[in-house]
């Protein structure tokens, strides 16, 4: 008997399938960012010159910062929606601690500075602290908590400056961690890029990182394997507000002020950063390299509409619109990846 002849796929029927399996393999963020800057450079001469691009990667980092913690929420099939209070807590408690110890030791700016980031960052991580106690060990919902979280963290800034800006802090912390460069490249940068590369040997090379990937697989697997499902949703919300109690002192470093409105757009900017670069709602998916990529594309989409003088108010439209976009995506991945399965 002769064996039957193999179906040899059509050439138009591999053509069409193509653009599908890249779709799976890559998400959508690879076809946006291609969009973006073919749009973007049609509008504007400006957009693809290097100085341009630099400023783009400096504008940057606060979101990337953010968005690598949040990717751990978003791991662990949480969020953080106290992200943007964790940058106004921060700038405040930094900002007054460095002024009130550079008005007293006008002479040690150094340690002013020092003494300020420390402090800033504690009190930032300390939201974090609470978020973690309340989602691992009292079960309460991430949107809850961190909800909750956002409006005790935003009153106590305001109470603690009036709303007033916070001036005094020594000159040099502006000129190195604000404007400072190195090499030509500004210095924030190379503070994400030192987060990034110790965050990924985190996740993809210690058992610990494997953690957040299990809890947000599986909760009752990842604990019948003897992972502590508590500890490491625990650990998750501490890293994701220290990480963005860095930016928050990048980011007054860099408005040489401490803020308590600033942040505010965090929290959508961080998670559509996120989900535009596949990392699921649903948790256990989501790649580290990915994500900065997905925040320089927001980065990049909101510099190419200022080059192009497209309004504020429609800018936080176009924001909104790719966050739905990209979960729509994400629905539809995941139907194709069940196809190809099948």
């Amino acid at each position: 008997m002769t064996s039957p002849a193999k179906a040899i796929p059509r050439p138009d029927r591999a053509l069409t399938d193509l653009p599908k399996r890249l779709f799976v393999r890559l998400g959508i963020l690879p076809f946006l960012l291609a969009i973006a800057v073919l749009v973007f450079a049609m509008m504007s001469e400006n957009f693809l010159t290097a100085k341009n691009l630099m400023n783009v990667l400096r504008q940057s980092v606060y979101l990337t910062i953010v968005s690598m913690g949040q990717m751990l929420a978003l791991l662990t099939g949480g969020f953080d929606l106290s992200v943007g209070t964790t940058l106004a807590v921060t700038s405040v408690v930094g900002a007054l601690t460095m002024a009130a110890t550079y008005a007293a030791m006008p002479e040690a700016a150094g340690l002013a500075i020092a003494i300020g980031c420390l402090a800033g960052i504690a009190a930032g991580t300390l939201i974090g602290l609470c978020n973690g106690i309340g989602v691992a060990f009292f079960g309460v919902s991430p949107f809850m908590m961190s909800l909750g979280m956002t409006s005790v963290g935003f009153g106590i800034a305001l109470f603690l400056t009036g709303g007033v800006p916070v001036y005094g802090m020594p000159q040099a912390f502006g000129d190195i961690f604000g404007f400072g460069t190195w090499l030509g490249v500004p210095t924030p940068i190379y503070v994400a890029g030192l987060i990034a590369l110790l965050l990924y040997v985190v996740l993809y090379r210690t058992p610990f990182g494997r953690y957040f990937y299990a809890v947000g697989g599986n909760a009752k697997a990842a604990a019948l394997s003897g992972i502590n499902t508590r500890a490491t949703l625990f650990w998750t919300y501490v890293l994701c507000a220290a990480l963005a109690a860095v930016a928050g002192m990048l980011l007054t470093a860099r408005l040489d002020t401490g803020e308590a409105n600033i942040g505010s757009s965090m929290p959508l900017q961080s998670i559509a950063a996120c989900v535009i670069a596949g990392v699921s709602l649903r948790g256990g998916v989501g790649r580290l390299e990915s994500v900065i990529l997905g925040a320089l594309f927001i980065g990049l989409v909101e510099n190419g509409m200022n080059l192009a003088r497209i309004e504020s108010y429609l800018q936080t439209v176009v924001l909104g619109a790719l966050l739905i976009l990209a979960v729509i995506a994400d629905q539809i991945r995941l139907r194709y990846v069940a196809t190809l399965k099948d």
